[in-house]
């Protein structure tokens, strides 16, 4: 079942009225270059930058030297340069530098956008391209990718997940999970057949209705649904032994759970006695 929604994986993303392009994601993060307004400063630090870039403004005016400023403030030679050099406070926060994945973050945030969201898969991308980059950098930009703004579609639900919503019995599914399914078989009438295919082969399987295998095959063959056709005409290799065991009640499941037994008391005495010991402890136990 999981070769089925694989092949099907288009499907579990939901549509979105306006996806995300490569523009709108990286004008939705900061540009150091972009004007900020600095009517507002934001937290404690932006309060002390703007204060400090107001004072020594205000003494290179009244006449003062850097060097004076500077040994009066108590401050660096460095630090009142570096305030009288900026006309407005925000240039004096320190511009990241560039780095070697700043020509691939436009492909990146393509992919992200597409739904591929595991670092690994993009790294390996990345390298296949040759480009210098380490799998740090490449986590580093999807990390800041993952905390997207509002009006993002939401992730896709994993191969993995829907295929554990299948297959697993409808009752044991939370409110959630069964709302996101039907989604899903909304979207992909491919994946909608296959469920009733699943729901079928349980009910063959714990109903003991193996009398009626053959025709799930059939139906199961008729589909052509990728891995699920496969199982379906695997079971003809040796149906009946196949329908026996979803026809009888007996089963080796009590011969194998004496020889698993078996082993463990075996494991147990590994280097601490022999044959003769063991013989007794599976007799006595």
């Amino acid at each position: 079942m999981e070769t089925c929604v694989a092949a099907h994986r288009d499907c579990l993303r939901t549509p979105w009225p306006n996806p995300p392009t490569s523009d709108t994601l990286s004008a939705a993060r900061p540009d150091p270059d972009r004007p900020q307004d600095d009517s507002d400063p934001v937290g404690r630090r932006a309060e002390r930058k703007k204060a400090a870039h107001t004072l020594v403004h205000e003494l290179l005016a009244q006449g003062h030297s850097r060097r004076a400023i500077a040994r009066h403030l108590g401050w660096g030679l460095n630090t009142v340069p570096r305030y009288a050099r900026a006309a407005r406070w925000q240039d004096t926060e320190n511009r990241p530098r560039p780095s070697r994945l700043d020509p691939y973050k436009p492909y990146l945030e393509r992919r992200f956008a597409a739904g591929c969201t595991s670092v690994t898969r993009l790294h390996s991308e990345l390298l296949a391209e040759h480009a210098p980059v380490t799998y740090a950098m490449v986590r580093a930009h999807i990390a800041t990718l993952r905390t997207a703004p509002a009006g993002t579609p939401p992730p896709p639900p994993s191969v993995r997940q829907v295929t554990g919503w299948l297959t697993r019995h409808p009752t044991a599914l939370s409110e959630e999970n069964r709302a996101d399914l039907k989604d899903v078989l909304a979207r992909c009438p491919e994946l909608d057949t296959a469920a009733g295919h699943i729901r079928d082969f349980g009910e063959i399987l714990t109903g003991r209705l193996g009398a009626t295998l053959p025709t799930w095959i059939d139906a199961a063959e008729a589909s052509q649904l990728p891995g699920l056709t496969g199982f379906a005409l695997h079971m003809l290799r040796d149906l009946d032994a196949v329908t026996a065991g979803l026809t009888l009640d007996w089963s080796s499941g009590g011969t194998e759970g004496a020889v698993n037994r078996i082993k463990k008391i075996k494991r147990q005495l590994y280097g601490r006695a022999g044959f003769e010991l063991l013989r007794k402890m599976i007799l006595l136990q």
